[in-house]
C-alpha cells in the first residue's frame, strides 16, 4: 500500500507471522498487523488515494486509523490515540543495514495481538482513594490510565451487576494492576459535602476523588424519576415473554424464546434492527413497530433507513411504520400474546421486544448537588468534571460539549466515546488539565453488512450521497450550516476513517467540497482521494 510523499504501508512475514512495516518518509517503524479491538486487518486493499476496495486503514503523520471501529494509534509507540480499544498496538525493533530493513522481535511477541502499557502498583503508603461507579468501558479505562500515569492509590471499582461475563478484562488482569472490583453493590445515594457514597447494602464508601460510569438503564415504566421522551409505558408490559435487552443473559433469553416463535420488536433504531436480523433466520415470523417513518431517522436519515428495511424486508421481515405500541395483550396463562397498535391493528406474537432507547442510570443521584439535564444525564465540561469538586462522569451517563454539535451539551452512547471519557477523567483527577477531543466513531451490522459512521450529524438538514445504495457501496456525507458534521459508508473503507482524521484535525469540510468529490469507484479523483488530499489541506492549514 502506497500513501503520497513517501509513506508506505506493507505486510510483511517475520517468522511466520504478521507484521506491519510503516514507512514514514525515511523512517520505518513494525507494528502488528491486526487492531488489538477486534483483529481488523490494518493493511489490505489498493492504493489509498486510488480505489479503495477491501479493509484498509488510514495512515497519516505516524497515526494509524483502524478501518473498522476507528481505533489509532502511533507508529512509534503502539500507545492508543483514539479508541475503542483495551491494548496498545505491538512494535518492534526496526534496523536498516545496506539497502535492507531487519525486523528483531520475540515470538512471543510476534503471536501476541495487542500490549498493555506498564503500570504502577498500588503504594501502602498512599492514602487516596479513586471510586469508579461503574465496570463498563468508561470505568475501566479510566483505572488503568490511573495506573499508566503512576497513581498509587487504591482504585475501587463498583459493578452492580453479577455477571462476569460483563468483564472487559480477566479478574487476575484486575488483581496484578492492584484494580479492586465490588460486585452486586448497587449505590444508592451520593452525599458530595463528606465525599460519601451509600449502598444498598448498608456499606458506605469515602473518597477523594469520585468517577460516576454508571451507563444506561432500559427505560422500564415508573424506574425513574426522570423521564426518557422514549420511555414506553404502555398496558401489558409486565406480561410474561415482554423483554429488554440489556444484560448478555438477556440476548440469550431472548434468543431461545424468539427461536421458531412470532417475535415483534418494538423499535426500528441499532437495537431493533440488529436484533431483528438476528433472529430473521430463527423465528417464525418477525414483526418490527416504529413510530417514524423508516429505520435511523434520526441518526442515519432516510436513505440509509430505507436501504435498511428492504434487506430485511428480503428476509421476510415485515414492519409497521408510522405507529406506536398502545397496548400487549395477553392470555389465561400470563403471557403476551398480541399486539395492539394505535392504528387499531392486532398482532400476534409469542415474544416482545423492546428497544425504544436507554435512561441514564442516576437515580440515585436525586436530590444531591450534582447537576443533571432534563433526561437525567449528568452534565459535565470538556474535563469530565461535574459541577461538584472532585466529582467526575463519564460513558453513557454524560452529557458533554460536543465540538460538531456547536458545542452543545449531549450524551453519546458509543464504546469508543465511554473510553475516551474514562482517560480523560483520568488525566484530569491526576490535576492533568487535559480537555477532551475526540471524533464519535460507531458501527452497525445487518445481515453480514458494516455500515460505519463518524462525526454527529444530529440537526443535520441536508446530505451529499455518493456512490450506489442499490448496489450497497455509497459514502454518504451529513451537512449542517453548509459543512459536514457527519459521514456514513457501506463497502467502502476507509472513507469513514479518513473523514473522521479529517474532522480530528479540525479541518472543516463544505458541502460543495462534498458535492465535488466524484463516486468511490472514480479512481484517483473518487472520494478517497479527495478525503486524503482534503486532509493534507488541514495539515498544511
Amino acid at each position: 500500500m502506497v500513501y503520497p510523499h513517501g509513506q508506505r504501508m506493507r505486510d510483511v512475514e517475520v517468522a511466520g507471522y504478521p507484521v506491519l512495516l510503516v514507512r514514514d518518509h525515511l523512517q520505518f517503524y513494525a507494528v502488528g498487523s491486526k487492531c488489538p479491538h477486534t483483529g481488523a486487518p490494518l493493511c489490505k486493499g489498493k492504493l489509498a488515494n486510488g480505489p479503495t476496495r477491501g479493509n484498509q486503514s488510514y495512515f497519516r503523520r505516524g497515526r494509524l486509523r483502524c478501518p473498522w471501529h476507528g481505533a489509532c494509534f502511533s507508529t512509534q509507540t503502539g500507545d492508543i490515540e483514539e479508541y475503542p480499544t483495551l491494548d496498545c498496538l505491538p512494535i518492534f525493533e526496526v534496523t536498516v543495514e545496506d539497502g535492507k530493513v531487519f525486523i528483531t522481535a520475540s515470538i512471543k511477541d510476534l503471536a501476541s495481538r495487542g500490549k498493555v502499557k506498564p503500570m504502577s502498583q498500588q503504594s501502602p503508603f498512599a492514602r487516596q482513594v479513586v471510586l469508579l461507579l461503574g465496570a463498563g468501558p468508561a470505568a475501566l479505562t479510566c483505572a488503568e490510565t490511573l495506573r499508566q500515569e503512576g497513581f498509587e492509590g487504591r482504585i475501587l471499582m463498583d459493578m452492580a451487576a453479577k455477571a462476569e461475563s460483563l468483564y472487559l478484562r480477566s479478574q487476575s488482569f484486575l488483581d496484578a494492576h492492584d484494580i479492586e472490583v465490588w460486585r452486586e453493590k448497587e449505590v444508592v445515594s451520593l452525599d458530595t459535602s463528606n465525599k460519601m457514597v451509600h449502598f444498598r447494602d448498608g456499606c458506605d464508601q469515602a473518597y477523594n476523588h469520585l468517577l460516576i460510569a454508571t451507563g444506561s438503564d432500559t427505560p422500564m415504566p415508573a424506574e425513574s424519576s426522570f423521564v426518557s421522551p422514549r420511555r414506553l409505558k404502555i398496558p401489558g408490559v409486565n406480561l410474561q415473554n415482554v423483554c429488554y435487552l440489556q444484560m448478555p443473559e438477556d440476548a440469550n433469553r431472548i434468543l431461545q424464546l424468539a427461536t421458531s416463535k412470532r417475535v415483534v420488536i418494538v423499535g426500528a433504531s441499532f437495537i431493533g434492527m440488529e436484533l431483528a436480523a438476528t433472529l430473521s433466520s430463527k423465528a417464525v415470523s418477525i414483526h418490527v413497530i416504529e413510530k417514524t417513518e423508516v429505520p435511523y431517522k434520526e441518526a442515519l436519515g432516510p436513505e440509509v433507513g430505507n436501504l435498511a428495511l428492504k434487506m430485511l424486508h428480503q428476509q421476510g421481515v415485515l414492519f409497521s411504520m408510522e405507529t406506536e405500541v398502545a397496548e400487549l395483550l395477553g392470555g389465561h396463562d400470563g403471557k403476551v400474546s398480541h399486539v395492539l397498535l394505535s392504528n387499531g391493528h392486532k398482532i400476534a406474537a409469542d415474544v416482545v421486544v423492546i428497544g425504544v432507547g436507554v435512561a441514564p442510570n442516576t437515580r440515585f443521584l436525586k436530590g444531591s448537588t450534582v447537576a443533571l439535564d432534563r433526561n437525567g444525564s449528568i452534565l459535565v465540561d470538556l474535563f469530565m468534571k461535574t459541577n461538584v469538586p472532585d466529582v467526575f462522569a463519564a460513558g453513557d451517563v454524560a452529557s458533554f460539549p460536543v465540538e460538531l454539535f456547536n458545542w452543545k451539551n449531549t450524551p453519546i452512547h458509543h464504546w469508543q466515546i465511554a473510553q475516551a471519557h474514562g482517560r480523560v477523567a483520568a488525566l484530569n483527577i491526576l490535576q492533568r488539565q487535559e480537555e477532551l477531543h475526540t471524533v464519535p466513531f460507531f458501527w452497525t451490522k445487518l445481515l453480514g453488512e458494516v455500515i460505519r459512521y463518524a462525526g454527529y450529524g444530529r440537526g443535520y438538514t441536508d446530505t451529499v450521497v455518493k456512490g450506489s445504495l442499490d448496489e450497497k457501496k455509497f459514502v454518504i456525507f451529513y451537512i449542517r450550516d453548509n459543512f459536514v458534521t457527519a459521514v456514513a459508508s457501506l463497502n467502502f473503507d476507509p472513507v469513514v476513517a479518513m473523514v473522521a482524521e479529517i474532522l480530528y484535525s479540525g479541518r472543516r469540510i463544505t458541502k460543495q467540497e462534498a458535492e465535488m468529490m466524484e463516486d468511490p469507484w472514480a479512481g484517483s479523483a473518487g472520494v478517497a482521494g479527495a478525503c486524503h488530499s482534503a486532509h493534507q489541506a488541514a495539515v498544511k492549514d
